[in-house]
C-alpha cells in the first residue's frame, strides 16, 4: 500500500476558497503601496550564503534553510570535518547557497547590484515566500508570505511617517483593529551606555526583544548569562517598567539618557515621528514602547511591530531603520526604512475575525447546464457572450445528468445554473435558476448578463 503523502512541518497547502481570501489580502495590501508610488520588484527564493549569513546575528544564521551544492556535495568535503562532525566547517564545504530568511537583504543586494539604473530615493515593494527553520506554532511558520515596502536612500523622517500612515490605510481597509508599537535603536543603545554596558547592547537587545515570551525574569536571567552585571540590570528594570503617555515616556526617558548623545537624539527621532503622526491624523494608536528591541541588528534607528488588539497573535507588522545595510555589500551612505507585513498572520487574524467581504471571495457567477449535444452547443455560445460580458462563468463539460451537474455547482457553492433544454434553445433563451432562493424564470442572454451584473 503506498504511503500517504505529507507536506513538511510549518508549511500549509491552500485550497481555493483560502487563496480567495489571501488575493484579498494581497491586493488590499498591493493598492495602498502604490497609492503611495511604489514600485514592485521580485527577487530569487534563494540567495548565496554569502549574502545571507552574518546578516540576522547568530540566532538568525541558525535559522537560515540551506541548500546542499548540486550533485555529489560531499566531493569538495574534507574528512577532517567529516571525522569530526564539524557541521560549521562542513556547511561551508557542502553548501553555498540558501532560502531567504527575509525580503530586505535581498533588497539591499538587488539596489547594490542595479544602483545605477535606480532613481533615489527608490520606493520598492515586495510580496513573497520566505523560509526560517524555527519551531512551528500557532502563528508561526516555516514557509510564510511577507509583503515588504521599503525607502533606500533618504534620511527624512517623512519617510517613517508615511509608513505609518500605510499601516493605518491597510489595517482600516482589512478592519483589523491594531496597535503600533514604536521604539528606536538609537534608544536602546543610549540605554545600553548609561547601564555601562555599551559594548553589550547587541545581548541586550536580543532579551528584552523576548519580553513578552519569556517574561522579566526569565529576560533577567538571560542578560546575567551573557556577562552582565546585577548593578546594571538593576537600571534597566524601571525603564522597562516605564509606564505613561508617549509625551510622559519621553520626557522621562529623556532625564534617564541625559548624558547619552545618541540616545537623544532617538529621543528626538521618535518625538518628530509622533508629532507629525498627530498632525496628519493617523487613527491608528501609536505606542511609544521602550522594551520593543526587534533582534535583526541591521537596524539603526525607529523600529516599528503591529499587533492585532482583537486576537492573540505575535506581531503581524514590523521593521524599522537601517543605515548601514548596503555597506556590507560595498555601497555606504544609503540609508533605508521599511516595513513587513506578515501575510499569514493577517490571514490568521482575518479567518479568526471573519472580516472577508463575501463579494471579494465569490468565484464562479454562473454555470451552464445542458441535456444533450444540440443544448451544449448552444450553451457553448451563450458561455462566449456571458464572458465577454465579464462575468465569470462556466459549463459543465459533458450534457450528463442533471442531478449530478447541479451537484458540481452546489458544491462550488455557485449563485446561478443556466439551464439550457430543448424548449430554450428553441426560444433562444436560457431558464436562470437561483440557487440560493430556488426561483426560475426564462431570460435571454442579455437579460441573463444584466441580472447577474447586479
Amino acid at each position: 500500500m503506498a504511503t500517504k503523502p505529507s507536506i513538511p512541518k510549518g508549511t500549509r497547502d491552500f485550497a481555493p476558497m483560502e487563496m480567495a481570501r489571501r488575493n484579498y489580502i494581497f491586493d488590499t495590501i498591493k493598492s495602498v503601496f502604490r497609492l503611495y508610488g511604489f514600485q514592485q520588484i521580485e527577487t530569487p527564493a534563494m540567495e548565496n550564503l554569502s549574502t545571507l549569513m552574518g546578516k540576522y546575528g547568530d540566532e538568525g544564521d541558525k535559522l537560515l534553510f540551506k541548500i546542499l551544492n548540486s550533485g555529489d556535495f560531499l566531493t569538495h568535503a574534507s574528512q577532517e570535518s567529516l571525522d569530526n562532525r564539524d557541521s560549521i566547517k562542513l556547511l561551508h564545504e557542502v553548501a553555498e547557497k540558501g532560502l531567504r530568511y527575509d525580503l530586505t537583504v535581498p533588497f539591499a543586494r538587488f539596489v547594490v547590484m542595479n544602483k545605477e539604473s535606480l532613481t533615489f530615493p527608490f520606493k520598492r515593494f515586495q510580496i513573497q515566500p520566505v523560509w526560517r527553520a524555527d519551531k512551528p506554532q500557532k502563528g508561526r511558520y516555516r514557509e510564510f508570505y511577507q509583503c515588504d515596502v521599503d525607502v533606500v536612500g533618504s534620511d527624512s523622517l517623512l519617510n517613517e511617517v508615511e509608513l505609518l500612515q500605510i499601516v493605518d490605510d491597510v489595517y482600516h481597509k482589512l478592519g483589523v483593529n491594531v496597535v503600533v508599537k514604536l521604539n528606536n535603536r538609537k534608544i536602546l543603545t543610549g540605554i545600553a551606555e548609561v547601564m555601562g554596558e555599551a559594548d553589550k547592547i547587541i545581548d541586550i537587545t536580543v532579551a528584552i526583544d523576548k519580553l513578552d515570551k519569556i517574561g522579566i525574569e526569565n529576560v533577567n536571567a538571560e542578560l546575567a548569562e551573557k556577562g552582565i552585571s546585577q548593578e546594571a540590570i538593576g537600571k534597566l528594570q524601571p525603564i522597562i517598567a516605564m509606564k505613561g503617555t508617549n509625551q510622559e515616556k519621553l520626557e522621562t526617558i529623556s532625564k534617564v539618557l541625559a548624558t547619552s548623545e545618541i540616545g537623544l537624539k532617538g529621543v528626538e527621532e521618535t518625538s518628530t515621528i509622533l508629532n507629525y503622526a498627530e498632525e496628519l491624523g493617523i487613527n491608528t494608536e501609536v505606542e511609544l514602547d521602550l522594551t520593543l528591541a526587534r533582534g535583526l541588528n541591521y537596524y539603526t534607528g525607529a523600529i516599528f511591530e503591529v499587533k492585532a488588539k482583537d486576537v492573540e497573535i505575535g506581531s503581524i507588522t514590523g521593521g524599522g531603520r537601517y543605515d548601514n545595510l548596503t555597506g556590507v555589500f560595498g555601497v555606504s551612505g544609503l540609508s533605508g526604512v521599511g516595513i513587513s507585513f506578515g501575510a499569514d498572520r493577517i490571514y490568521d487574524v482575518l479567518n479568526q475575525l471573519n472580516l472577508y467581504p463575501a463579494e471579494m471571495l465569490q468565484g464562479t457567477q454562473v454555470v451552464f447546464t445542458t441535456f444533450g449535444d444540440k443544448e451544449f452547443k448552444f450553451a457553448l455560445q451563450c458561455l462566449k457572450k456571458v464572458r465577454q460580458a465579464g462575468i465569470s462563468a462556466e459549463i459543465y463539460p459533458e450534457p450528463t445528468k442533471m442531478k449530478k451537474q447541479m451537484s458540481y455547482a452546489n458544491g462550488k457553492a455557485v449563485p446561478f445554473v443556466a439551464i439550457v433544454g430543448e424548449t430554450e434553445v428553441e426560444a433562444g433563451k436560457v431558464m436562470l435558476k437561483n440557487m440560493t432562493s430556488g426561483e426560475q424564470k426564462l431570460v435571454s442572454i442579455d437579460e441573463l448578463t444584466t441580472t447577474l451584473k447586479k
